[in-house]
């Protein structure tokens, strides 16, 4: 790929209402930096490094809209007391000429806590909770329309708080099985009416979440949605499905798609593009019947998997065929010619994190040129280590300061 190709990358890129340095986003990857459900300034430090190694925008990942809406407890819920806490981590990205999103999300039935006692978790469709039976949460139920408005609510409302923390955009997660995905998924969308069947239908209750964050902010922040373009495994969706989807998104206004894939529960090894690291996993389960589960995962994770660069990039090809809006690419992105032909194909941005994770700098490197290939070697170590008491960080790598662990994000 010529050099002037991959050189576009490092232009600026309007999206929506925002216009970025650079095509490079940290993608939302869980950091594992809220012990208490609260910024620290472990989670102030990550996302300063990764403004200051060159990003065009730093993601915070999983921010759930409401309580219930949490996967596990050490992860942010929206509610005002984040507002001050945030609003620091925002100014460090932007000190450092980076603009900040906030990933906006609710868990549904993919969640480790009971949330409100005995009453099963919702989701597209009631049934036998595959993630929560792990955690005791061994059931899930139907949502009604009631309940679709009342998170559609939140989501606008975790929308208007991450403005006022200063956020420049905000991502909506449709993807890798959280609730919206429990909607958009055959795998898990078994309704019979107006919210389940067909493409169109299955993507009505993401549609409606996103009209209702975009009428929240205004024109003046950006509003992005994370994807799945592929489910990876039988039944699920497939490229032509999410083109389907997409397509939808573009026509209600969505400033730009994350192409993602691969499901938390049935495909998380198609998520990573390469095995998951299930001995550290395993380590850090917190019951027999949560290393049940990695067994089981470990027995369903394809023998023949081996790790290639740019895994997502035919399934997104349809993605980016189907529409004219903003599409930032995802997935096994290690190099200057892997972006220089993602330019070249007609991608907007590239959203990048185990690279990232691995180096925050890369892309200071990249256009300096004293780096041209990622050293990451994809082992996913980085992946377990979202439940480390000191948050993510490359296992081949130093870790992360304990000091700053334990300490709220106050100016």
């Amino acid at each position: 790929m010529t050099p002037s190709t991959a050189a576009v990358a490092f232009e600026p890129v309007r999206i929506g209402p925002l216009t970025l340095r650079n095509r490079f986003i940290k993608a939302g990857a869980n950091e594992g930096m809220t012990p208490h459900g609260l910024p620290t300034q472990a989670l102030v430090k990550h996302h300063r490094d990764l403004a200051a190694g060159g990003v065009g925008m730093t993601t915070v990942a999983y921010a759930a809209v409401a309580d219930n809406g949490l996967t596990f407890a050490h992860q942010i819920s929206m509610r005002a007391e984040q507002v001050p806490h945030l609003r620091v981590l925002t100014d460090a990205v932007h000190r450092e000429g980076a603009a900040a999103c906030l990933q906006i999300t609710h868990a549904g039935s993919f969640t480790t806590m009971r949330h409100g006692g005995s009453r099963a978790p919702g989701s597209a469709s009631s049934g036998i909770n595959a993630f929560g039976m792990m955690h005791g949460v061994y059931f899930q139920r139907a949502m009604r329309e009631p309940d679709m408005a009342r998170v559609a609510a939140d989501f606008a409302l975790a929308a208007r708080l991450a403005r006022e923390a200063g956020f420049d955009a905000v991502e909506i997660h449709m993807g890798h099985g959280y609730l919206l995905n429990q909607f958009l998924s055959p795998l898990s969308n078994r309704r019979r009416d107006a919210f389940g069947g067909s493409v169109e239908n299955r993507t009505r209750f993401p549609a409606i979440v996103l009209q209702q964050v975009k009428d929240a902010v205004g024109a003046g922040m950006a509003v992005g949605c994370k994807i799945s373009v592929s489910d990876g495994v039988p039944g699920g969706n497939t490229p032509a499905d999410s083109a389907a989807m997409a397509r939808i998104l573009e026509a209600e206004g969505a400033d730009l798609l994350t192409l993602s894939g691969g499901r938390n529960v049935e495909s998380p090894w198609a998520l990573f593009g390469s095995p998951m690291p299930t001995a550290q996993m395993r380590a850090a389960a917190p019951n027999a019947m949560a290393r049940f589960g990695i067994d089981m995962l470990e027995k369903r994770t394809p023998r023949n998997l081996v790790f290639r660069e740019m895994y997502f990039l035919e399934a997104s090809r349809v993605v980016r065929q189907a529409v004219k809006m903003p599409l930032a690419y995802v997935g096994g992105v290690k190099s200057l010619d892997n972006v220089g032909r993602l330019m070249g194909e007609g991608f907007d941005c590239i959203a990048l994190a185990r690279a990232l994770i691995h180096d925050p700098a890369l892309v200071a490197h990249w256009r300096d040129g004293t780096v041209t290939h990622s050293a990451c070697d994809s082992c996913n170590g980085c992946v377990a280590r979202i439940y480390d008491p000191a948050g993510v960080s490359c296992v081949h790598g130093p870790g992360n300061d304990p000091a700053l662990t334990g300490v709220l994000a106050r100016e």
